[in-house]
């Protein structure tokens, strides 16, 4: 029967960051209600592949994100409305299987640091994009299909959709739920997507079950404080970080282009 050490070999420094990681992200979440799946493969990026960091995220995400989702009495509503986006994550993200593995996730590596980046400055400038009523439905599959493709390159599954939810005008009930439903969808999507490739081989669901308790733990500390900090501040200081590491990823570039050599 595979140990939790079997998956990635994983020494105890290793072990301990993935807990401290996923107890940050947890806390982010509980905080501003997104974040768990950004901040956990963004930091585990820096010890160890994209393809790694997201299989131990599987499980941690399905079961916040499904916490999330079932918060708000919207569901039905929310699904009809969006099921062209969903669907687009859907294919997005198959149709994408492999491109977090190429090149041993180098090339993942860059692209998730530019995402990051790129969702770090549109939250620092408060972009808010607005959808003219009647190009929702157009707009929904190509937003849904950009977001799983990026979704099976990087393990991330903010960008576009976040925005692009933002833009729809929901109520802020309405906008977490969607939220939920939409990572939902994505993590369930990139599983299939990461089984397929084997990523859940040698103990991962063993290493999945031992980070979702910091995941869970982080998040409802987060909730409780939620109301003590200024949540302007918190999104600011929250997007800096991301945007610092987002550039310290994509720098990984360097090795990849032979131009800067």
């Amino acid at each position: 029967m595979p140990s939790l050490f079997s998956f990635l070999d994983m020494n105890a420094t290793v072990l301990a960051a993935s807990l401290a990681v996923f107890l940050l992200a947890g806390f982010v979440k509980g905080v501003i209600g997104l974040g768990l799946p950004t901040v956990a493969i963004g930091l585990l990026s820096l010890v160890m592949s994209p393809v790694q960091a997201a299989a131990l995220l599987i499980l941690p995400s399905m079961v916040t994100n499904g916490w999330q989702l079932a918060s708000g009495g919207a569901f039905l509503a929310l699904a009809r409305r969006l099921w062209g986006m969903l669907a687009g994550i859907v294919v997005g993200t198959l149709a994408g299987s492999g491109l977090m593995g190429v090149d041993g996730g180098r090339h993942a590596i860059v692209i998730l640091g530019l995402a990051l980046m790129l969702y770090a400055i549109a939250g620092l400038a408060a972009w808010t994009p607005s959808v003219r009523p009647g190009r929702e439905r157009w707009w929904s599959p190509v937003i849904g299909l950009l977001t799983g493709l990026v979704t099976a390159a990087t393990g991330v599954f903010v960008i576009p959709a976040v925005p692009y939810l933002q833009a729809l005008g929901l109520q802020r009930d309405q906008l977490i739920q969607a939220l939920g439903l939409s990572f939902t969808v994505s993590t369930l999507a990139l599983a299939v997507n990461l089984g397929q490739g084997g990523a859940f081989s040698g103990g991962v669901g063993w290493a999945s079950l031992v980070v979702l308790v910091p995941a869970l733990l982080g998040m409802a500390i987060g909730t409780r404080v939620r109301g003590m900090v200024r949540a302007a501040s918190f999104r600011r200081a929250f997007f800096i970080g991301l945007l610092l590491l987002g550039l310290h990823l994509a720098w990984h570039i360097t090795e990849l282009a032979p131009w800067w050599r």
